[in-house]
């Protein structure tokens, strides 16, 4: 089954801190400032010399805990939201469009060179790994010049190969299309599959019967997305959002052929801070429901053949604990942080489930961070992460267990498509920040990897041109934060190279060292990457994540600075030749850290930014806000929370001063970080600073989070953004 992982769940962004120092941490910035290389000496991006968009001021005021909070950009919130037809937002939005489009217009040839770059490293005609399931064999391909995957199978007994699902054909009539899941019945007829046309994220659901390859009649409309078909091939499990907000409120069961509101519900959620997950067990004797939040997690089970059963609570919210369950041979298997921090690994009869009962199979400990499991019937596949280095070990159940091998010291390692049950292998998918996507089938009895793909990059790469290392950075409390670096391997460390910083920090959602072929137009231009490892990500731990959460956020903003500081120290780089990128809660942090040290950066790139914290906390009628209040704090109820959230809301702390380049993007129909806050944030940047240094904004008028849908779109898209970085240290082609 999937890892079920409560954290960065469709939720929205992250959070971002504005530090003011103290006077003991200034004289520990400056003794981490003492060897500062040259800054350097190009023009920075200018603002453009036609009139920049200019917001209106409207007055707005509301009182939290006997305090006032002026919000004069508060009208750029549609009232109609979700439907945005305001037409002075609509006009103000198309306004920044038109000057982010004027400072493109004479760019477009760098913007071009950079798409064909990245085109050219792509396999016009990906295909996947072939991996067996039920009786056929599957793979998923791209044709030549298409958006979109096809998906095809053939019988195993047979040589007829037959296209099931062309997403490109599904997304002719769409100027924006996403796949959120399919599946196919047990008995191999039908297909159902989840997909969403403007990126709100609310799916619709149809079925295709693969026999003769006409749509039923069955449509199933505000779901998550997220569908299973039970056992008996009639009926289909899936998740329906609430009506008016973006939480799954109940695991309902549609029997094919029959309308949606003879549906039977399940499972219902009333609390809409929580979020509910569901899927199959590995056995696929137990489909497994698990409601949660950031820290707690309520686990149900319900039997594969009994799908109205009343399902089996095997872990309450009451008691507080983040636990993932699967199922093999007779038991549950569970992960939990209910005796460690890092979490423990249990086990515990299907027969007799009770908490009490559970076994310890692998005890919580400081040293290694236990992630995630994947059974199978005859060994498990175990997932650690021990000082921030990835490790996988196999199990067979009983008291034999080995680690795998893998050619380098820090990569990254998931696991594969691994849809059998009973196999002898496990399908891994590996990487590097130098090393290509590869795929590995692992032989568990030879002890063997098997190298089934190596990503093919068409216009060519070589590994040994480049370098990569990890070092540990000294942030202002004496926490050593990890950080990941890539260059070229005629990389000078003499400060007089430009860097790309990258963050997120959020959620427990660790940024892996992971290979990209966007990457290389930076490399090959003479940048080296970095990518810190802030407090807020799980990188060094579950610790590492609370750390950064709620009353401790100002230490991931804190961190990303300091690394900063200490590759500046080094000679990494230079003071002011440091461009810096973040999405969602990564841009909330670049929100941060661009108010915290504006001087640090050459340009910030802020991709769907969380940076009006304070206001969509105070909001508790958005669809995500009351979820989040676990992970940032509760302003409305606290008023200490209240206090410290607005003390670092980016928006919040707007102040008169010079800042660096900023390109701010987002998308109109963005459910996680609403289309406002990065609207908001530029109007505001633009009202107050005094540079002329270029600040523009790219909304996308009928997308959501994910911007564009098709893989050229995204392409072009990333392309601007590289452009962006590119002319801010004065290199144009």
């Amino acid at each position: 089954m999937r890892f079920l992982k409560f954290g960065p769940i469709a939720m929205l962004a992250g959070m971002t801190l504005l530090a003011a120092c103290t006077p003991s941490e200034e004289g520990s910035m400056e003794k981490q400032e003492t060897k500062k290389a040259t800054s350097p000496t190009f023009e920075r991006l200018k603002e453009l010399p036609i009139p920049a968009p200019t917001a209106k001021k409207v007055e707005y005021t509301a009182e939290y805990h006997g305090k006032t909070l002026s919000d004069p950009y508060n009208w750029l919130k549609d009232q109609g939201y979700p439907e945005v037809n305001d037409q002075p937002v609509i006009d103000y939005l198309n306004e920044e469009n038109a000057y982010f489009n004027a400072f493109l217009e004479p760019k477009k040839a760098l913007v071009d060179t950079i798409f064909e770059e990245f085109k050219g490293r792509t396999n016009d005609q990906d295909s996947s790994v072939p991996w067996v399931e039920n009786g056929y064999e599957y793979k998923s391909f791209y044709k030549e010049g298409e958006e979109y995957r096809t998906y095809s199978r053939r019988k195993l007994d047979s040589d007829k190969e037959e296209v099931f699902m062309s997403v490109t054909e599904l997304a002719k009539p769409h100027d924006y299309y996403t796949m959120g899941d399919w599946e196919i019945s047990p008995n191999n007829q039908f297909l159902a599959y989840s997909y969403n046309t403007n990126g709100d994220e609310r799916y619709k659901i149809v079925i295709k019967d693969l026999n003769t390859g006409e749509l039923l009649s069955d449509e199933l409309s505000d779901t998550n997305g997220d569908l299973v078909f039970g056992a008996d091939n009639k009926t289909l499990v899936y998740g329906r959002l609430d009506d008016e907000r973006w939480f799954t409120k109940s695991v309902n069961v549609h029997s094919l052929g029959t309308n949606s509101s003879e549906d039977k519900i399940i499972h219902t959620e009333n609390d809409d801070g929580f979020f509910i997950q569901f899927d199959m067990s590995s056995s696929e004797e137990y489909l497994i429901i698990a409601s949660g939040q950031s820290e707690t997690v309520e686990t149900f089970v319900v039997p594969a053949n009994d799908l109205f059963a009343t399902p089996t609570k095997l872990v309450s919210r009451e008691q507080g604990f983040l636990n993932n369950v699967d199922h093999a041979n007779g038991y549950f298997y569970i992960i939990a942080n209910d005796t460690h921090v890092n979490s423990r690994m249990a086990k515990v009869s299907d027969a007799d489930p009770s908490y009490d009962k559970w076994e310890t199979v692998i005890a919580g400990s400081n040293d290694l961070y236990l992630k995630g499991m994947s059974v199978f019937k005859e060994f498990m596949v175990i997932s650690f992460r021990e000082k921030g280095i990835e490790k996988v070990t196999i199990s067979d159940y009983k008291d034999s267990s080995h680690d795998i091998a893998f050619p380098e010291n820090v990569f990254t390692i998931s696991l594969g498509n691994n849809p059998e049950f009973s196999q002898d292998f496990v399908r891994l998918n590996y990487t590097s920040m130098i090393t290509p996507n590869t795929v590995f089938d692992y032989h568990v009895g030879k002890k063997e990897l098997q190298t089934k793909k190596v990503q093919e990059i068409p216009s060519g790469y070589d590994k040994s041109q480049y370098r990569t290392e990890r070092i540990m950075a000294p942030s202002r409390d004496g926490i050593e934060v990890p950080v990941t670096l890539v260059y070229h391997k005629d990389f000078k460390k003499d400060g007089s190279q430009p860097m790309m910083l990258y963050g997120y920090g959020a959620y427990g959602s660790t940024v892996t060292p992971r290979f990209s072929t966007l990457r290389l137009s930076l490399l090959d231009r003479g940048f080296s990457y970095a990518i810190a490892h802030v407090r807020g990500s799980d990188m060094l731990g579950h610790q590492w994540y609370l750390d950064g959460k709620l009353d401790k956020r100002m230490n991931t903003f804190n961190d990303f600075v300091d690394v900063a500081r200490h590759l500046i120290s080094e000679d990494y780089v230079a003071e002011g030749n440091i461009s810096i990128s973040g999405r969602s809660a990564g841009g909330e942090l670049m929100g941060a850290v661009v108010i915290q040290a504006p001087e640090l950066w050459s340009s910030v790139n802020l991709g769907v930014p969380f940076v009006d914290v304070l206001n969509t906390m105070l909001d508790a009628s958005l669809p995500l806000t009351p979820p989040e209040w676990s992970e940032w704090g509760n302003p409305i109820e606290d008023p200490v929370a209240f206090d410290y959230i607005k003390s670092y809301s980016p928006y919040d702390n707007i102040v008169a001063r010079d800042y660096p380049p900023m390109l701010v993007t987002g998308g109109l129909n963005d459910p996680r970080v609403t289309y406002w806050e990065p609207a908001k944030w530029t109007a505001k940047m633009r009202e107050l600073k005094t540079d002329n240094n270029l600040l523009v904004m790219r909304i996308n008028m009928g997308a959501g989070h994910f911007s564009n849908s098709g893989r050229y779109g995204r392409l072009r898209d990333y392309a601007e953004e590289y452009a962006f970085t590119l002319l801010s240290h004065g290199i144009e082609e």
